[in-house]
């Protein structure tokens, strides 16, 4: 039992991210957050659904399973990250103890949509995207 509680242990401490809150994030880690962002937005403009699914984090590769169900999902759910207009990326903070990047996006329908996206190491140190939620503004894009 002790074997496997150690195990565990380890287990669960190589996939806790090394910026933890409360830390603020470097400026590397800044900068690397918003180009995995900008790559990820950039394969869906492009229709590349591996590009896409290659900055997704391995929990939301486990969950969608392929591109092509990541993406078939991408593009029912979330219309204004799918295909976008302008880009602003807002502050980078934590919320409820992940770390997130806030994206001010302007959809094709020209409704301004805030995207709050939950980030995290993969287990070589790369950042990847864990999770993204939009949220209504009510505000028209200018």
């Amino acid at each position: 039992m002790r074997v496997f509680a150690a195990g565990l242990c380890l287990l669960l401490s190589y996939f806790v991210p090394p910026v933890r809150a409360g830390e603020a994030p470097t400026v590397a880690d800044q900068v690397a957050i918003q180009k995995v962002i900008e790559g990820q937005l950039a394969a869906f403009m492009a229709d590349d659904q591996a590009g896409a699914f290659s900055f997704a984090s391995p929990i939301i590769q486990r969950l969608f399973d392929n591109p092509e169900n990541f993406m078939r999902m991408v593009r029912q759910g979330y219309p204004e990250v799918y295909r976008h207009g302008d880009v602003q990326f807002d502050k980078l903070d934590y919320l409820n103890g992940d770390l997130v990047q806030l994206v001010w996006l302007i959809g094709h329908n020209g409704k301004r949509r805030l995207a709050v996206y939950t980030m995290l190491r993969d287990a070589e140190g790369r950042w990847k995207i864990n999770g993204c939620r939009l949220l209504e503004t009510g505000q028209v894009g200018a």
